[in-house]
Parts: structure tokens; sequence; C-alpha cells
């Protein structure tokens, strides 16, 4: 199916904003030690771009950010950085994304967080594969209905992109308001992004060979959710 989706989908690129890995994930402080918390969230990342470049190969992967470690990862897996000075909000970080890639004559975007470990190749592939010509805008909602964890965008500005806890029903409305009826593809491994500690909740209660998941299990964080300590 991959490959199939894969000659289909143009040129269509795929932007992660990734914050500072060392300060991140600070709703899930409450349960996890601020090691624990980095050492996840890199795991997350792993998992994500894992995904991505199943989907579409290295050379339409960009990764958003100011940050050593997560630019030596980009590296290590052959994608390229858009580089910040210093940390943006989600929103900014993808608006700079979609100028920057337009800029490089790119056609279409699709961003997504880099907190979502259960995503898999199939999930973006259909999400690409449900994309009409543009201008278009396609959205993957998160599990709740109220976040856009995967937008994908014909050109990349064709949406005043305004991300949060509740922005998937003002992105359709956006959309709409520009004459464009968005395409929803809802997926559950795409669904689950991992901010607070009932998602985190959500993710340890089923076994995936993410390695999200191993990192749990092995700093016994797995134990803690399932024994009630």
């Amino acid at each position: 199916m991959i490959d199939t989706v894969r000659q289909m989908q143009g040129e269509v690129h795929v932007a992660i904003p990734v914050k500072n890995i060392a300060n991140a994930k600070q709703r899930l402080a409450s349960v996890l030690s601020p090691e624990q918390r980095r050492n996840l969230f890199a795991a997350m990342v792993a998992d994500v771009l894992e995904a991505v470049l199943d989907a579409v190969g290295p050379h339409r992967v960009w990764l958003v950010t100011g940050d050593d470690e997560v630019m030596a990862m980009a590296d290590e897996v052959g994608v390229s950085v858009l580089p910040e000075s210093h940390n943006q909000g989600h929103t900014s970080a993808v608006k700079y994304a979609a100028q920057s890639l337009m800029g490089k004559g790119i056609d279409s975007m699709l961003t997504l967080p880099g907190d979502v470990p259960l995503v898999t190749a199939d999930e973006l592939c259909r999400v690409i594969d449900a994309h009409q010509p543009g201008p278009s805008v396609t959205i993957s909602p998160a599990r709740d209905d109220l976040g856009s964890n995967a937008v994908l965008c014909t050109p990349p500005d064709v949406l005043d992109f305004r991300f949060g806890e509740n922005s998937f029903f003002p992105h359709l409305a956006k959309a709409r308001a520009s004459g464009i009826e968005p395409t929803i593809v809802p997926q559950p491994g795409l669904g689950l992004d991992i901010d607070e500690p009932e998602d985190l909740a959500l993710f340890a209660g089923q076994h995936s060979a993410t390695r999200a998941y191993r990192y749990l299990e092995a700093a016994g964080i797995l134990d803690r959710y399932f024994s009630g300590s």
C-alpha cells in the first residue's frame, strides 16, 4: 500500500516542529521526572520520524528546531532541518515551515507533532491519499476532536494556522471561510498525542512496538501505572 501511495502523493513534504528535548513535556511533570520526560520525548520523536520516513522518504522531511540534539537526530537519519534561532510556539513554527517550504518551491506541506508515537506510515499515507488537488486542506484530528494532529495543505500557507488544545473546529472554519471544504481523516495512532498524564496512561495501556513504549517499560514507568504506586 505504501509504495502505491508514494506514487500518487506528488511533492508532499513533511514538517515536524520539535522544541528543546531537555525541557519537553512540562505537563507530565506530575508523573515523570525531568530525565524521564526528556527520554520519553526523544523516543517519541524517533517513533514519529520512523513512520514519516517510511511514508515519504528522507528527502521530504524537515525538522523545525533550534535544538542541537534534534539537529543531530536529523543528521543521523538523513532529514533536513529548518533552523530556529529560538523556540517558537507550535503555530509560529508551522507558519515558519510553510513559508520556508514555499520559498523552496514545494507545493504541499503535511505537518504533525513529534509526540504521536503510535502514528504509522500507513496512517500518514491514508491522509496523503485522501488529499484533494489544491487549494486544499486535509486534517487528521486528535482523539477528542479538539486538536489538529496532522494538517496537510496545498499550497503550504493556504490555511491560517492556529494550533492549540481547541484547534480542530477553528481550522475547519478557517478553511471553509477561504472557500475550501476540508477533508477529515481520523486515524487512531495519529490521534493520540502525549501531553497530559491521562494521555500517557492511555498510551501505556496498549502494548506497542514503539521506542516510547519500550522506554516506559525499561524505566519501570509501566509498573507504576498498573501497580497504582
